[in-house]
């Protein structure tokens, strides 16, 4: 009897702890997810989980080890500017005349009253034509997808970094702030975080060079095309050690979200804007230039330790953290979501873009499909190597140049400074992971040069490839008579439930408002439906599409 009894306790007890249980899973599974993106600047995939023994990353490594880790993974551009113009929008830059780099003086969040438009900074188009300062104006259906999750109401935010050919509208995020965090969100909503890392930037060579190593020069890998020499050497190590730098920080995040009890309800995604920062790899359309690393963690570690081979472009990050919160991407975008209810079919190839980077003009088209390359060179009589100043402060680039001057580099490091270029490039990586070998001519490669030719002639059609025109005529499009459009100030009116609608008439404008004592701050609350307000409560409203002037700020009259 005493054993029936105490069985009967021990089955209550169990179905007890199963409720429970039944009931908190349910909890969490309704509790919207935290998204988290990490971002790394001008990096390929050189980390320990990609298969590189001589950084030590264990922070990532840990990420992919519980994550995917993409292996294909690919930016639209080889240069930041166009390529997060991409990543914002889920849209090609060069369908939409984004794809010069850059176009403006934007690199940070700015207001509108800080930003301001030079004239002339000494940068000469394909017609000979001086081009000023511009923002891009994108048609009036494009919108950085953060407003898309405002509307949800998930917080978002954003350490500093908005480099999108245009500057961040104030309705695309909560708060734009070096020291903001993911623990400044309230604690009822959920939250949309951007960490941005400079530490891996090029500028970071020469800007650290005083700093002490964590990788020394004789321990670092020299791709093919550089010769061994010690100025080489030592800027790898510095790149290798600002890499080991970042991976830190990547560990105090994920520290942070752990001490919170949020690593599990936070989808986790790493990426760098574009390959490496080196010569032949920024600014290229090669596999150096535009393949990237790419780490997704999902919540309880799903399919921890997966390798994802598929083809990815980083203008599929938008649409594929919308799918994952349910949340039907846009049907005009150029991004496929990868995961989640609205995944997209694979890709069979990533495309990239070459043109105007800072004052040197170039126009090359790329096609890679994983193992093969296929770059057409629009401009063959220009070098490979084009002079430009900003990266020639890299130590070892200058070397570089003068060692090429004086015909001292020999080999596959002569390769890359050849006078002028063949109209098509054809790499297999399988072979020839550096891209010195060209295969083009080589009738073991026809059919593959045939598909790869007529799929980047397809894809040039498909977006109706802006870098035909010569920039001028862009901006004209943009800016009429070269004057940046305004837009128009927001109207308040009461519908018919007595609700306090916001409007304007710009077609494509986005509406931020701020309410009593928020008024006069740089934070503004995004626009996404009528607003129900008290008699004496004031509202302030302000209009803004992408590449115009804001609107004035408007006060209602209550």
């Amino acid at each position: 009897m005493l054993d029936y009894i105490i069985n009967r306790k021990v089955l209550w007890l169990a179905f007890i702890c199963l409720l429970t249980l039944s009931c908190v899973t349910e909890k969490k599974a309704d509790k919207p997810l935290n998204v988290v993106w990490i971002s790394c600047e001008d990096m390929g995939p050189i980390l320990g989980a990609y298969g590189n023994t001589i950084i030590k990353t264990p922070n990532l490594d840990r990420l992919a080890s519980e994550g995917v880790l993409y292996k294909n993974a690919y930016s639209t551009v080889g240069v930041c500017a166009p390529s997060r113009f991409s990543i914002i929008t889920g849209m090609y830059s060069a369908r939409l005349g984004a794809h010069n780099m850059r176009t403006g003086d934007y690199h940070n969040f700015k207001t509108p009253e800080e930003v301001f438009y030079k004239q002339d900074i000494g940068v000469i188009d394909k017609a000979g034509v001086n081009i000023p300062q511009y923002e891009v104006v994108p048609p009036k259906n494009v919108k950085p997808f953060t407003e898309i999750l405002r509307a949800k109401d998930y917080y978002c935010a954003n350490n500093f970094k908005c480099d999108y050919q245009f500057n961040s509208p104030f309705t695309a995020w909560d708060e734009v702030s070096p020291t903001v965090s993911f623990r400044d969100a309230p604690k009822d909503r959920p939250f949309f975080y951007v960490l941005n890392s400079l530490l891996t930037h090029e500028s970071r060579i020469w800007q650290r060079s005083n700093e002490a190593l964590t990788v020394a020069p004789q321990d670092v890998i020299i791709p093919d095309y550089f010769p061994d020499i010690p100025e080489v050497r030592m800027d790898i190590a510095r790149k290798y050690s600002n890499i080991e730098a970042m991976d830190k920080k990547v560990g105090e995040l994920l520290s942070q979200l752990e001490e919170d009890g949020l690593l599990e309800t936070t989808i986790i995604m790493f990426w760098s804007d574009h390959g490496g920062n080196l010569l032949r790899q920024k600014r290229a359309v090669g596999n150096s230039g535009l393949n990237v690393p790419l780490i997704v963690r999902y919540p309880d570690k799903k399919m921890a330790g997966k390798v994802d081979e598929r083809i990815v472009s980083l203008m599929d990050l938008a649409p594929t953290v919308l799918s994952l919160l349910n949340i039907e991407p846009p049907p005009h975008y150029d991004g496929k979501a990868f995961a989640g209810p609205f995944e997209d079919k694979p890709r069979k190839y990533a495309f990239g873009t070459a043109d105007r980077f800072d004052e040197s003009t170039d126009m090359q088209r790329s096609v890679l499909d994983g193992r093969f390359v296929y770059i057409k060179n629009f401009m063959p009589e220009l070098p490979l190597i084009y002079r430009n100043k900003y990266r020639e402060r890299i130590p070892m680039n200058s070397k570089l140049i003068q060692m090429d001057s004086q015909g001292e580099l020999n080999g596959d490091a002569s390769y890359i400074f050849m006078k002028t270029k063949e109209v098509e490039e054809l790499y297999d990586l399988q072979e020839d992971p550096y891209e010195v070998k060209n295969v083009a001519t080589n009738p073991e490669y026809a059919d593959k040069l045939v598909e790869l030719r007529n799929a980047l002639s397809a894809w040039q059609i498909e977006i109706d490839d802006k870098g035909f025109l010569p920039e001028n005529e862009i901006v004209k499009s943009f800016w009429p008579d070269m004057k940046q459009p305004v837009t128009e100030d927001v109207v308040f009116s009461l519908n018919s439930d007595g609700l306090l609608s916001l409007t304007t008439v710009t077609p494509g404008a986005s509406i931020g408002y701020q309410l009593d004592e928020n008024i006069g701050s740089d934070s503004w609350e995004f626009y996404h439906k009528p607003l129900r307000t008290n008699e004496d409560q004031q509202i302030a409203a302000r209009a803004i599409r992408i590449g115009f002037k804001a609107s004035n700020i408007t006060l209602n009259q209550n």
